[in-house]
C-alpha cells in the first residue's frame, strides 16, 4: 500500500476527531454581547419561533389596526410569563413544546389562509397562546437566573419588533392580488405545521 494510501484512510478519523465540538449548548445562544442581545440573537435563529409571529402578524394586519395593536401588547407579555414559568421550572415535556408549537403554526396559517374577519379580541387570544408556548418552549430545562431574565425580554423585544414590522406590509394592502398572494403565504405555513405535527407523530418531539 502506497504512503499516501496509508494517510487517506488513517487521517480523516483523525481530522474527524479533532473537528469535534467538545461541548454543545442548548436553548440560549451566548454571542458575547450580553444576556440582552443574546436573546436577540435566539429569536432570530430559531424558526420555530419566526414563523409562527410573521404569520399572526400578516394575518392581523389584513384585519385592521386594531387587531394589530392588541396582539402586539400581547404577545411579548405572555412571551415573558411563558419563559418565566418556563425557568421556575414548569414540569411540561418536550413532546408537549413541539406539539403546541406545530399546533400554533398550523392555526395562525390557516387564520391568514381563510382571512377570516376576527374581533381584535381573538388576534389578542391568539398571539397571547404564541407567547406563552414560544417563551415557555425557548428555556424549558434553564435555570432561573438575572442573565436568563435579560435574555427572555430580548426575545419578548424581538419578537414584538418581528411582529410589528410584519403586520406593517399586510396593513396597507388594498389590491386584491397582494391580499391572496399574503393568504398564499398562510397555506404554506400551515402546510409546514401539518408537516411538524407529521413529524412529531412519526419522530417524536422536534430539537428546539
Amino acid at each position: 500500500m502506497s504512503r499516501a494510501r496509508l494517510l487517506a484512510l488513517v487521517a480523516p478519523p483523525f481530522i474527524a476527531l479533532w473537528a469535534a465540538p467538545g461541548m454543545a449548548q442548548a436553548h440560549l445562544v451566548a454571542t458575547g454581547l450580553g444576556p440582552l442581545y443574546d436573546g436577540v440573537s435566539h429569536f432570530g435563529l430559531s424558526p420555530e419561533d419566526i414563523l409562527p409571529v410573521v404569520t399572526l402578524a400578516l394575518f392581523a394586519g389584513l384585519n385592521g389596526p386594531a387587531h394589530c395593536r392588541a396582539a402586539a401588547l400581547a404577545l411579548p407579555g405572555a412571551w415573558i410569563l411563558g419563559g418565566i414559568a418556563g425557568l421556575s421550572g414548569l414540569p411540561w415535556p418536550p413532546i408537549a413544546v413541539s406539539v403546541a408549537s406545530a399546533a400554533m403554526l398550523l392555526a395562525a396559517g390557516g387564520l391568514l389562509a381563510s382571512n377570516v374577519r376576527a374581533a381584535p379580541r381573538l388576534c389578542a387570544a391568539a398571539a397571547g397562546g404564541l407567547g406563552l408556548i414560544c417563551g415557555l418552549g425557548d428555556v424549558a430545562g434553564v435555570a432561573m437566573t438575572p442573565a436568563h431574565l435579560v435574555s427572555l425580554a430580548g426575545m419578548a423585544a424581538a419578537a414584538a419588533a418581528v411582529f410589528v414590522l410584519a403586520a406593517s406590509l399586510t396593513l396597507p394592502l388594498t389590491r386584491l392580488w397582494m391580499i391572496v398572494a399574503a393568504r398564499v403565504a398562510g397555506s404554506w405555513m400551515a402546510a409546514l405545521g401539518l408537516l411538524a405535527a407529521g413529524w412529531v407523530i412519526r419522530y417524536g418531539a422536534l430539537a428546539r
